[in-house]
């Protein structure tokens, strides 16, 4: 099984306080987290797709949104039965919708998180 891909928005504090957490708990380094925010991270597809939704690469197919955050909890065994429970459709399409709420408030978030830092 080659390694999971996932690529992330480091220039925001949320999603590097997020994958801050899955790099300790993906102790066997079945991930690699590439920072789509740096200019030396190589993008395979548009960078700003990438930093709109979350995007993995799983066994070389491209997953974005909570289909690719269950990819990751499915690499991190204490996270694994959250992922595949969301290989379920009801259940990745409820994780979705949420993902997808929390895509319309980020940029009040990322506003409200400046002016706390």
């Amino acid at each position: 099984m080659e390694q999971l891909l996932v690529w992330f928005d480091g220039s925001y504090p949320l999603c590097r306080r997020e994958i801050a957490l899955m790099r300790r708990l993906d102790r066997r380094g079945a991930i690699r987290f590439e920072n789509v925010s740096s200019a030396e991270t190589a993008c395979p597809i548009d960078r700003g797709a990438l930093l709109r939704r979350f995007h993995a690469r799983e066994n070389g197919r491209v997953l974005d949104g909570a289909a690719a955050f269950a990819a990751m909890w499915r690499a991190i065994p204490v996270l694994r039965p959250l992922g595949l429970a969301a290989r379920h459709p009801l259940v990745l399409r409820v994780l979705e919708r949420g993902y997808e709420r929390f895509l319309r408030l980020r940029p009040r978030l990322r506003r409200f998180a400046r002016r706390l830092g």
